[in-house]
C-alpha cells in the first residue's frame, strides 16, 4: 500500500508540473533526466544506494552540513522500507509519468483559454480540466496496480537486505525464493505464489467492477 501511494500518485504530480512548463527546451532536460534512472539495472541502482546511504555517503553528508545526526538507512528496520519505496520511485517515476504527458497532450487547448477568459487561475484549470481530461488513465492505471498489489519486489530488497533488517525487507517473493528454492519446500512455495496470484486478481476484478459502477472505463 505504502508503494502503490507514492508510486502511483507522484508520477501524475510530475505530469502535471511538467505539463505547466512553458519553456520547452527545459521542459524535455527534466523530462530526459528523470527517465534515465529507468534504464540502468537494479544491480546498480542498489550499488549506487549503498554508496549514498552509507554512514559517510552522500545523504549524511549533507545532513552534517545543516546539523544533523548521521542516520543508517540500511540497517534501520524502521527506515528500509521507505528506502525501497522511494529508490523505485527515482528509478520510474519520469518513465511513468510519460504516459500522463501523452494523455495531457490530447487536452483541447481552447478549453484553457476559455477558462481563462472566464477567471480560472492556473490551480483551477488544473482541477477543472486538467485531472478531468486525464481521469481515464488515471483510473485505469490504478485498476492495474491495484492488481499487482502483492506483486511484491524481489531485487532490489534482496539486495540490500542484511541481518539488520531482514524483519523488514523480506517480501513475497524472498519468502517464496528462500523456502522453495533454498528450502526445497515446493508445496508451501507453490501455495503462497497461488495465495498472491488470487489476491491479485481478486483486486483486480474488484477495483474493475467498482469503476464500472460509477460510469468510469475499465480495462475489460
Amino acid at each position: 500500500v505504502y508503494s502503490l501511494l507514492v508510486g502511483f500518485s507522484f508520477p501524475i504530480i510530475l505530469a502535471l508540473l511538467l505539463n505547466e512548463v512553458r519553456c520547452q527546451g527545459y521542459k524535455r532536460t527534466v523530462q530526459t533526466i528523470s527517465y534515465m534512472p529507468y534504464f540502468i539495472s537494479n544491480v546498480v541502482i542498489c550499488g549506487m544506494l549503498k554508496s549514498f546511504l552509507a554512514s559517510d555517503g552522500l545523504f549524511n553528508q549533507i545532513a552534517a552540513v545543516f546539523g544533523m545526526a548521521p542516520k543508517s538507512f540500511l540497517s534501520n528496520p524502521a527506515l528500509f522500507p521507505s528506502v525501497i519505496v522511494f529508490s523505485d520511485l527515482w528509478q520510474s517515476i519520469g518513465w511513468n509519468s510519460i504516459i500522463y504527458m501523452a494523455a495531457l497532450a490530447g487536452i483541447d487547448p481552447d478549453l484553457y483559454e476559455a477558462a481563462h477568459i472566464d477567471g480560472c487561475g492556473r490551480l483551477r484549470q488544473i482541477w477543472h480540466i486538467t485531472l478531468p481530461g486525464i481521469r481515464s488513465i488515471i483510473i485505469i492505471l490504478l485498476i492495474m496496480n491495484l492488481g499487482r498489489i502483492l506483486g511484491s519486489e524481489f531485487d532490489r530488497p534482496f539486495t540490500l537486505s542484511n541481518p539488520l533488517v531482514e524483519g523488514a525487507s523480506k517480501t513475497i517473493s524472498i519468502f517464496v525464493y528462500e523456502r522453495g528454492i533454498k528450502g526445497n519446500q515446493f508445496a508451501l512455495s507453490t501455495a503462497v505464489g497461488l495465495f498472491q496470484s488470487v489476491v491479485c486478481v481478486i483486486f483486480l476484478l474488484a477495483s474493475n467492477t467498482l469503476a464500472k459502477k460509477f460510469d468510469e472505463p475499465g480495462i475489460m
